[in-house]
């Protein structure tokens, strides 16, 4: 009878696999006509990495986290992808050399790492303004912050390598090219944890460079940010050798840290660096000898490791930049400081012009926008198909309609085509609630109806035909602000689960814990469930964990899933 049945499955075997192939080609043909095409929507997502280019005032380059390198010689007016055919994905630096400015550098790979970041993979360099690409290696060198450029000699370049973004690798630290990328030195080396946030070189004398070394990492569970390795450094002789500079910096654990020289006065270089109880905005006046805390307000320096950035101003030695959920400028040598109105929040990089300070670039979670007049207005990010979305979906109608997710926005609603009656694109477009994280749902019965989520557990029911939203959370908390081992439901970022658990007593460790009000026994997971913080819990002594699962707002079948709300 096995004989048998192994004959048979043989038999099976022998004709189904090229069945499965001749149904798989089938579908290759198919599909083999079709081509991608844009439906939208134009509205900028996350950049880390900008810079302009001296020969030409008007003309500015943008690295995108999810959409590669953008370039605009309009002052933003109009954006055209570069890197198409070449490479794309997360971009976190880019610089274009000052002595020949059709060579720029680009390293991929964001520093402001999200608990949903993506790697970079090395270093890619353009000898024709952009046109064409070659790579570069330092394909381990993970999430690349910073790239300098001697300011004379194009072929002498500096990386600032943060490493693996989830996990130790030795390639992390400062790296030094003095061919142009064709080979590497990897000059600055601590450990395979610890790699560098931030680079800054002196414009009158390059071979002076400061680097912030960061231990910065990413878990599921956690955010690892800090170590005693971690601060500012410093070489003078072009990286050859590197000392860690104290005389008023944070001792002791420092997290993630920004450094910038300021051109108008060398000696004058500033830091700011995640660090307790002493973080915050530093000044130095004598070339890093000596350090004194300016500013300490927590506006500059919160969630940390998504920014902590500063730039010096090229033409006056007291204003100075401090990058945040704002744009916030100083020009009384970095004591105060006031936010500068920006069209989008979340400001990862800013490029000044040397020759024209009011004429500045920025990059944050909506792109990258352009001022000629010192922040007083600003180009738009609704001209730039470089959203970050966490899902899409179409619905069955006729046409079609794509929903999805844009990071640091809202929910997004486009059509699939529009009519020649169209006005203006931008009237189909619509927002059906929840927020940035999603995800979004439809109801397979009602198409008006759709659900959409929200981090933190949040279900928006909306009637696009009554052009209503309802509220349907499973419990009314908000997480923000929240210590992780007092939410009752621990929802993670772009789905709607709530997981829990329970843990077992042992030898008095621990407590028996109801479903009903679930609580953490690791009374020092106590970091605020905020945005980006990941709302885990741990459970100490035995392994076997009771888990509950609640999905509210991945599907439904119909609203009596939602108890009738």
């Amino acid at each position: 009878m096995r004989r048998a049945v192994l004959a048979l499955t043989l038999v099976i075997s022998t004709f189904s696999v090229p069945q499965v192939a001749a149904a798989q080609d089938a579908e290759v043909d198919a599909f083999k006509d079709l081509t991608y095409r844009m439906v939208g929507p134009f509205r900028g997502g996350r950049s880390s990495a900008v810079a302009g280019f001296l020969s030409d005032s008007d003309k500015w380059i943008m690295g995108t986290t999810g959409g590669g390198m953008w370039i605009t010689d309009d002052n933003g007016v109009s954006w055209s992808n570069i890197s198409d055919g070449y490479f794309g994905g997360s971009i976190g630096a880019v610089s274009v050399a000052a002595s020949d400015q059709n060579i720029i550098y680009v390293g991929t790979g964001s520093v402001d790492i999200r608990g949903n970041t993506s790697a970079g993979r090395g270093v890619w360099k353009s000898m024709d303004g952009g046109r064409t690409w070659s790579f570069m290696g330092l394909e381990e060198a993970g999430q690349i912050g910073r790239i300098e450029v001697h300011p004379r000699d194009e072929n002498l370049l500096y990386v600032a390598a943060m490493g693996h973004a989830f996990g130790k690798n030795p390639e992390r630290g400062i790296f030094r090219s003095n061919d142009g990328g064709e080979t590497w030195e990897h000059v600055l080396a601590l450990n395979d944890s610890t790699g560098a946030s931030d680079l800054t070189m002196n414009p009158t004398n390059p071979r002076e460079l400061y680097a912030g070394m960061w231990r910065g990492e990413r878990k599921p569970w956690a955010v690892i940010s800090g170590a005693e390795e971690g601060g500012v450094y410093k070489s003078t002789d072009g990286g050859d050798t590197w000392q860690k500079l104290g005389g008023g910096l944070p001792e002791g654990v420092v997290g993630k840290v920004g450094v910038s020289v300021s051109p108008a006065d060398p000696d004058r270089v500033w830091a700011i660096l995640e660090a307790e109880p002493d973080g915050g905005v530093y000044r130095s006046d004598d070339a890093g000898a000596t350090w004194a805390r300016t500013n300490s307000e927590n506006n500059l320096r919160q969630r940390a490791w998504y920014y902590t950035h500063v730039q010096a101003d090229p033409d006056d030695e007291n204003t100075v930049y401090a990058l945040n959920t704002s744009l916030y400028r100083s020009v009384d040598a970095g004591v105060t400081f006031t936010p500068i109105a920006v069209p989008h929040g979340d400001i990862h990089d800013l490029w000044i012009h040397p020759d024209d300070p009011d004429r500045m670039i920025v990059a944050d979670d909506g792109g990258g926008q352009v001022t000629v007049n010192g922040g007083d207005s600003w180009s738009t990010y609704y001209n730039q198909a470089t959203a970050e979305l966490y899902d899409v979906i179409v619905d069955n109608g006729f046409p079609y309609r794509l929903y999805g997710a844009q990071q640091d926005n809202t929910t997004m609603s486009v059509p699939a085509w529009m009519s020649s009656n169209t006005l203006y694109p931008k009237e189909h477009w619509m927002n059906v609630g929840g927020c940035e994280t999603g995800p979004v749902a439809l109801h397979p019965d009602e198409p008006n109806i759709v659900y959409a989520g929200c981090y933190g557990g949040v279900i928006d029911r909306m009637d696009l035909a009554r052009d209503q939203v309802r509220n349907v959370n499973l419990y009314p908390q908000l997480q923000l602000g929240i210590a992780t081992r007092d939410l009752v439901h621990r929802f993670q970022w772009v789905y709607g689960l709530s997981r829990f658990a329970v843990c077992e007593p042992l030898a008095g460790r621990g407590r028996e814990l109801g479903v009903d009000q679930p609580r953490s026994v690791d009374e020092q997971s106590g970091a605020p469930g905020s945005v980006g913080w990941p709302d885990q819990r741990r459970c100490h002594g035995r392994r076997d964990l009771r888990r509950g699962l609640l999905d509210r707002g991945v599907a439904f079948r119909s609203d009596r899933d939602l108890g009738g709300l």
